[in-house]
């Protein structure tokens, strides 16, 4: 049986199940909102902590790094102990990490020791989401719908609280004060779900037919669709890091609008991109994740060609709104395939390429806009996209 469609003919879970597995998923998806709510929460605090450590534009750009850093170095070995001790204790000792890691940057009082205390907190941050990603797919994979999208819509709707709560206390809290609740709240957070998901455990993907979590179970190929897939989740990542740190900076800079438009022009993008994660479940049901992956990454390539080069704001901004679209569900489908492929090990290198994407692509586009103009720079969201969509038709042929 095809692996990119074994989701839609697995058989339904036994009754007896379905409530232990109803637990697992409500606590799972509390760690997904968790996880944006936290990173959210920092980063609106960026700037107060700049000014704190003393830090130059450059400096601090060397500090941010330390978090993908941190991430990128933890992947690999969190996967090994995902194996070895479970998804789901690693994901709630992960969350307490990053729970406890999140309040330490507005203690530091210098660049160095703000590089050393985001090294910790990337750390936190990669491996709570090679764990609640491991621990998704193994979720999906007992009940035998593709509902992975619903969990990163989690994520995200997670983000756009933590951003907006996090500008709402700004005025009243201070980084310390407001980091330091963020912490308190988030290990209550983590008692309950980590509670709750390790008294309701799920079967590891290994257990499921097609799934081989073990290094010398691996057949010849695997290895090659799951770099595959790592590159579309890179590509993806690429757009997204693009869309975050340029997006709203186009469509002042280039259209002229004001800087409550610009921002709003970001929200719609993150609204539309949560959107299209709440209905991946069943857009993939009906359609195959295969289909949605390359319809997904056509849309979002379209809108970016339309959003670069738009002589006129509203046809931007409906580029935007086809980007979040397109986007929304190319990420965590590529998670769950590289997962039912490899396991945890498959959401791990799948990860890291994408936190690749996520760290290249900002600067790459600013080289590129210094020499070509941002709206060309943009293009070649579009032409990774393209690429992702590809790559998915790729692993769709020789899974």
């Amino acid at each position: 049986m095809p692996l990119m469609n074994k989701i839609e003919s697995a058989s339904p879970p036994a009754p007896s199940a379905r409530p232990r597995r109803s637990v697992a998923r409500i606590a799972l998806t509390g760690f997904f909102a968790l996880d944006g709510f936290l990173f959210a929460g920092w980063v609106v605090r960026i700037p107060e902590i700049k000014a704190q450590v003393h830090a130059s534009a450059g400096l601090l750009g060397l500090a941010l790094l330390c978090v993908s850093a941190g991430a990128v170095a933890a992947m690999g070995p969190v996967a090994r102990l995902c194996v070895r001790h479970g998804n789901h204790a690693v994901t709630v000792a992960a969350s307490v990490l990053l729970c406890l890691s999140v309040a330490l940057p507005p203690l530091t009082h210098s660049v160095l020791a703000l590089g050393g205390v985001l090294l910790l907190f990337g750390a936190g941050y990669g491996a709570m989401n090679v764990g609640i990603n491991s621990a998704a797919v193994d979720y999906v994979a007992s009940v035998g719908r593709p509902i992975m999208p619903s969990f990163h819509a989690a994520y995200s709707m997670g983000g756009l609280l933590g951003a907006t709560v996090g500008g709402l206390l700004a005025p009243v809290l201070t980084a310390t004060q407001y980091l330091g609740l963020l912490t308190v709240g988030g290990l209550l957070v983590t008692a309950w779900a980590g509670t709750a998901l390790l008294r309701h455990p799920v079967a590891h993907a290994a257990d499921h037919e097609g799934a081989p979590a073990a290094a010398d179970a691996v057949p010849t190929g695997v290895g090659l669709l799951v770099l595959l897939l790592g590159v579309v989740a890179l590509c993806d990542a690429y757009g997204e890091g693009a869309m975050a740190d340029w997006g709203a900076l186009h469509l002042h800079q280039d259209l002229h609008a004001t800087p409550a438009v610009a921002a709003a022009g970001f929200a719609v993008y993150s609204l539309t991109m949560t959107i299209g994660r709440l209905s991946g479940t069943r857009l993939v049901e009906r359609f195959g994740p295969s289909r949605l992956l390359v319809a997904g990454a056509a849309v979002a390539s379209l809108g970016m060609v339309a959003a670069a080069l738009s002589p006129t704001l509203p046809l931007a901004l409906a580029g935007f709104l086809l980007v979040g679209l397109g986007l929304a569900n190319i990420f965590p489908l590529a998670i769950d395939r590289a997962g039912a492929l490899r396991g945890p090990r498959g959401v791990a290198t799948a990860s890291m390429l994408g936190f690749g994407g996520m760290v290249a692509g900002p600067p790459i586009i600013g080289f590129l806009a210094q020499g070509l103009g941002l709206p060309t720079a943009l293009l070649s969201v579009a032409l990774l996209v393209a690429l992702a969509g590809v790559a998915a038709l790729v692993v769709k042929a020789r899974s």
